[in-house]
């Protein structure tokens, strides 16, 4: 895909712009949602009525962007740099040293594998809560369910990756 100049010039462009996109508009839905009622409830008893994914979304949303913003910055403003600016040829192979090396930092690594695990959270909510949105609260509603929380997983295993590059290699 690296080198794919549909995924370079077509998807790309449009998965940046997505992800732009969702960020911003969380960020207007919760400075909305918190205008919308600016006296707090006399007695909140959140955790009865909701997961802690769900109350924590603007949050996890951040540490993502965060994420986001590191990973960028480790992978692909590199990525651009090399193909882009300095013309390198490809090289498939180049692609392992610099993971490599960024996991060699357990601070890095750290903010990696906490930016998965939220990630996980972040989709398992937000995977489960756009079904219901779109109208399928239905008898189709546990499966769904079901594979939200299997979806949500996918993000938490590439911790292994950073931790296999950080204690194997």
């Amino acid at each position: 895909m690296g080198y794919n100049p549909l995924v370079q010039y077509i998807g790309q462009p449009i998965l940046i712009f997505g992800v732009v996109f969702h960020f911003v508009m969380g960020f207007i839905l919760e400075i909305q949602n918190s205008k919308a009622r600016p006296v707090k409830y006399a007695s909140n008893s959140s955790s009865s009525n909701s997961s802690w994914s769900s109350r924590n979304m603007i949050i996890s949303g951040a540490v993502i962007l965060a994420y986001f913003c590191l990973h960028w910055y480790d992978f692909w403003f590199q990525e651009l740099n090399y193909k882009f600016i300095e013309m390198n040829a490809p090289n498939e192979t180049r692609y392992y040293t610099e993971l490599v090396h960024k996991f060699q930092n357990p601070i890095r690594v750290f903010l990696y594998c906490c930016a998965f695990v939220l990630l996980g959270f972040h989709l398992w909510h937000g995977f489960y809560s756009s079904m219901q949105s779109v109208g399928f609260n239905n008898k189709y509603a546990k499966a769904l369910a079901k594979f939200g929380k299997y979806f949500a997983i996918v993000p938490c295993c590439f911790i292994f990756i950073a931790l296999f590059h950080h204690f194997i290699r």
